[in-house]
């Protein structure tokens, strides 16, 4: 059982549109999620701009790390059924306050942040979690004072029981099922669901990680199934990529303004100290940016002197994405030319975005770090196979990289330019 001294006189059940109920039994999660570091993440979209795309997209990743953690904490139930003298209940607060602040240092817009500004959310993670001033340390701190160091470490997957961090960050973990599931759901992408449920009453917990009864092949095949159709149809469309590079352009010609000290009256304090050389910005500070402190710095700088900041600005604002053609390497110098043909400051109004997963990795002969998604035949712990020998589905996916390179340009060039025009309409399709 887990820890009676902080067991809550009255256990506290959110409502959840995914998960249904979210239980919190325990007074240093609901401490952590009343923190100001994790309330934050209410104002931090999940989907970064995909929401201009799928318009039912707004959820947080707020609503995610709740339901990363609520799952976390199921199948800490279900293995106590499963194995009920293998789990290790000291470390049900390891793993179900890592559940929770997996993603408490995702930037404003997520990765497009990371990829503009050089950060690294993991470590901005494992930073807020380690720093004295963080209301997270300190109310980690309060439980254990080596509690810090437990969680930051499954982050950071050097901790040492393989099986936490492998319900955190594996192929088939509690961070990725939630967020197909959610994602799915806000989007109305019907072909992201698959069956949690069943999958969790499949796992089986060893010290290596969890494997899974022979019995839910099928299940866990959906799973990827429903993985590869959400990148393909969700996470690499091309029009919310499109307003990726918009916002990429954005902040790029912000940061040479600021370097350059033009209309310096445009970045008050907060978001003038991502942008200072060296982009060597204190936790504190960091933790004051969110998506929409971006928001209000893009309104203002709408009406800036500078055309290509106003620009871009409303460009973002508006939802103007740049339209997008495959490319390779060698006719990319060529495209840019076009786009400087047609009167744009190819810098600034011209992209690539190159999208590239593989839905399933076998990691065979390769990577032993990394394990396939195991499978006891018969029950027997001793006799696995890994899911590609079963599944001849995912074997035909199995490290099968999906690529998609594409140059975005800016839409009117389409009524200019018509190498752009031909090639963009025999290229037209969904991803």
């Amino acid at each position: 059982m887990a820890n009676s001294k902080y067991i809550l006189a009255k256990e506290r059940v959110l409502r959840d549109p995914i998960l249904n109920f979210i239980r919190v039994e325990d007074q240093t999660i609901l401490d952590l999620i009343n923190s100001s570091e994790v309330q934050r993440l209410r104002r931090v979209k999940a989907l970064g701009v995909a929401n201009l795309v799928f318009h039912g997209g707004e959820h947080s990743r707020f609503q995610h790390s709740l339901g990363v953690y609520e799952i976390t904490r199921r199948m800490i139930t279900h293995f106590d059924v499963n194995r009920p003298t293998f789990w290790n209940h000291d470390e049900d607060i390891v793993v179900m306050a890592a559940g929770l602040l997996h993603d408490v240092g995702h930037g404003a817009y997520s990765h497009t942040f990371e990829h503009i500004f050089g950060t690294n959310h993991e470590q901005f993670t494992q930073d807020i979690i380690l720093n004295p001033d963080t209301q997270v340390n300190q109310i980690l701190s309060a439980r254990d004072k080596d509690l810090p160091a437990k969680v930051a470490s499954v982050i950071a997957k050097t901790y040492e029981n393989r099986l936490v961090i492998s319900m955190i960050s594996s192929q088939i973990d509690a961070d990725r099922m939630d967020y197909l599931l959610r994602d799915a759901y806000y989007t109305g992408a019907e072909y992201g669901k698959f069956d949690i449920e069943r999958i969790m009453e499949m796992m089986i917990p060893t010290d290596d990680g969890i494997i899974f009864n022979e019995a839910g092949v099928h299940t866990v095949e959906d799973y990827i199934i429903s993985r590869y159709q959400m990148y393909i149809q969700v996470y690499f469309h091309p029009v919310s990529r499109g307003m990726e590079v918009v916002l990429e352009n954005l902040l790029s010609r912000a940061q040479a303004m600021y370097n350059e000290k033009l209309e310096p009256e445009l970045f008050f304090s907060t978001i003038a100290k991502v942008f200072e050389v060296g982009k060597n910005i204190s936790t504190e500070d960091y933790l004051k940016l969110d998506d929409g402190v971006f928001t209000t710095a893009f309104s203002i700088w709408r009406d800036s002197k500078d055309p290509v900041l106003s620009d871009l600005s409303r460009r973002f604002l508006d939802r103007i994405p740049f339209k997008s053609i495959p490319y390779s390497e060698s006719k990319l110098r060529s495209l840019e030319a076009e786009v400087e043909a047609g009167g744009f400051d190819k810098f600034y109004y011209s992209g690539t975005n190159n999208a590239n997963n593989i839905p399933y990795k076998s990691y065979s002969n390769r990577n032993k770090k990394n394990k396939p998604i195991q499978f006891a035949i018969g029950g027997d712990l001793e006799n696995q196979k890994g899911l590609s020998s079963l599944s001849t589905i995912v074997k035909a996916l199995d490290d099968d990289e999906i690529t998609d390179n594409r140059f975005f340009f800016p839409k009117e060039l389409l009524e200019t330019d018509d190498n752009l025009k031909k090639i963009y309409a025999t290229s037209r399709r969904s991803i």
